[in-house]
């Protein structure tokens, strides 16, 4: 079964109905330089000490410096770091060293074959990678949430060039999600504004998300 993580989830009563139509995994998104779904860190604790210990809880981060890294994960207290952006202080292996048991992913935002590299390079040192949309290169960043596809394509090249888990994101609904597995064969998907209305989590979107995950999986 293709595991689902549902981002941006801003309440605990979100991440429960998320966890009922079926995901293995939530996203809380702590303060980014744009994109949606950010919330406080009192708040992702909170989530995450109520969330079952089944469930992957991550904190999606924009931090750079592996210092701040960790202590922001000693306020918030998720059994997973997801990384959005790339590491200018410290290492990787620093990062897992300091926090024993505490998953790590790194996203890389698909922008054209050289993120077919990048991704060989980092699966040494995290557990799973998650491919994005955003752009790292524009003035105000984009380190998720944009709601665009990539190159499909190169996520398939990345997923039979690496051993470990990867999440495909980025424009995922329930009307192309069915294809993306197909295309892509990833781990997990991920998904944040494809099962919204008016930015709150939109059950119905959620069960036909499911519906088209489960329909590739037989």
């Amino acid at each position: 079964m293709t595991h689902v993580k549902i981002c941006c989830i801003a309440s605990f009563e979100e991440a429960k109905l998320a966890i009922k139509c079926g995901a293995s995994a939530i996203g809380l998104v702590s303060e980014m330089p744009s994109g949606p779904g950010v919330i406080s860190e009192a708040i992702i604790k909170k989530i995450a000490e109520q969330t079952p210990p089944t469930i992957s809880t991550f904190l999606l981060t924009s931090k750079q410096n592996v210092d701040e890294i960790i202590e922001q994960y000693h306020r918030c207290r998720t059994n997973t770091i997801q990384l959005c952006d790339e590491i200018t202080a410290g290492t990787h292996i620093q990062l897992k060293n300091a926090l024993p048991g505490i998953k790590i992913v790194q996203v890389i935002h698909v922008y054209d074959k050289s993120s077919i590299n990048e991704a060989i390079k980092i699966s040494n040192s995290v557990d799973a990678i998650l491919l994005d949309s955003g752009n790292q290169r524009l003035a105000t960043k984009e380190l998720g949430g944009t709601g665009r596809i990539h190159d499909w394509s190169i996520s398939r090249e990345i997923v039979e060039s690496v051993k470990i888990p990867v999440y495909l994101a980025g424009g995922l609904n329930p009307q192309n999600v069915d294809e993306a597995i197909l295309q892509v064969n990833p781990y997990g998907v991920d998904v944040c504004s494809g099962v919204r209305t008016n930015s709150n989590l939109d059950e119905e979107k959620l069960k036909l998300f499911f519906d088209r995950v489960k329909s590739v999986n037989k």
